[in-house]
């Protein structure tokens, strides 16, 4: 009887296991997650926050989830090439951030390794654009799904699981950007660069 038992769950398991393999293939291969803030704080106060991974530490929702947790920063402190590599505990994992792309007060883009508990490589993208006295600020990624990424999201979606992270992490940067002094406009600087060597 007792043997009839354990067959019995064990071909339960199986069926269970093969539902959601089945179930996971049906997911999309790729995935993207957004959130927007509106911040009362001008386009260059809000890129220098975002632009130098170094002020991460102020507003980025994961920052404080391990006080245990190392940092390395290398390349430049901010721009195109600087990067930031970290290790933690399982709730943040291990990884890097570079950022590969950087339009003064309107754009940052980021390339994520995540190392550990999973690899995966998503793109990151920071939209900042001028709205009134302000600025608007879209925070989106988006990647490849594996067949983890697959399975978990049989059970929850991405954009359940990472949407809120964002959405803490934005209200934070509005928080730190609001009461920062107001930044140089980057476009500005950045234009009168070449004049500057004209003469």
């Amino acid at each position: 009887m007792i043997k009839k038992v354990l067959l019995f769950i064990v071909l339960l398991l199986v069926v269970c296991v093969g539902a959601v393999l089945a179930m996971a293939m049906t997911k999309p291969n790729t995935y993207r997650v957004e959130r927007k803030a509106s911040i009362a704080a001008s386009p260059a106060t809000v890129f220098a926050q975002i632009n130098n991974l170094h002020n991460w530490q102020q507003w980025s929702p994961w920052e404080h989830i391990d006080p245990n947790m190392t940092r390395q920063f290398s390349g430049p402190d901010a721009g195109v090439g600087a990067a930031y590599a970290w290790t933690g505990n399982d709730k943040v994992g291990a990884g890097k951030m570079t950022i590969t792309d950087s339009q003064p007060d309107s754009k940052v883009d980021v390339q994520l390794d995540f190392i550990k508990p999973f690899q995966s490589s998503d793109h990151v993208v920071f939209d900042i654009q001028p709205s009134g006295s302000g600025t608007d600020v879209t925070w989106s990624m988006s990647g490849n799904h594996n067949m983890v990424s697959k399975v978990m999201c049989v059970f929850t979606s991405m954009d359940a699981m990472i949407g809120p992270d964002f959405e803490r992490g934005l209200g934070t940067l509005k928080t730190v950007a609001e009461s920062a002094p107001p930044a140089a406009d980057s476009t500005a600087t950045a234009a009168a660069a070449p004049a500057a060597k004209k003469k």
